[in-house]
This record gives C-alpha cells, sequence and structure tokens, in this order.
C-alpha cells in the first residue's frame, strides 16, 4: 500500500506542511479529524507554533513528512 499524505497549506509557502496519514482513516475521516485538532490547539495553546499542532498530529497516528518546496504551478 502506498503512503497517503495530506497537505497542511499556509499563507506563507515556507510554511506549508505535509503529513502522512494513518492507514485506518479514510480521506474525509482525515480532514475532519486534522481540522478538530488544530482547532483544538487553537482554542487552548494561545501563541501555539507549527510544534505545538505536530505533537497533536503525531499523538493521533500521523506523521510529519519532510519536503523540498519547487516552483509554484501558475
Amino acid at each position: 500500500m502506498s503512503d497517503r499524505l495530506m497537505i497542511l497549506p499556509a499563507r506563507e509557502p515556507g510554511q506549508t506542511r505535509l503529513v502522512r496519514m494513518p492507514a485506518d482513516l479514510e480521506e474525509h475521516e482525515a480532514y475532519r479529524h486534522v481540522t478538530g485538532l488544530i482547532a483544538q490547539v487553537e482554542e487552548t495553546q494561545p501563541g501555539y507554533d507549527w510544534d505545538d499542532i505536530s505533537a497533536i498530529l503525531e499523538d493521533h497516528g500521523f506523521e510529519s513528512v519532510d519536503f523540498v518546496l519547487g516552483p509554484a504551478l501558475d
């Protein structure tokens, strides 16, 4: 089975993140789950950063993936 990846876009392209999704979640479930986890961090941790979000995602089976940001497709 190939990896299933999710892009977490950001206003600043350099802040875009890529995570590997848990195998047991369907795409729509993973999307909703990540949305809820990010909202939880935003509500409970003023001044949060990527490390806070990454930690909660990893606690729920998502894995941060290193990548190279390529040129924009216009």
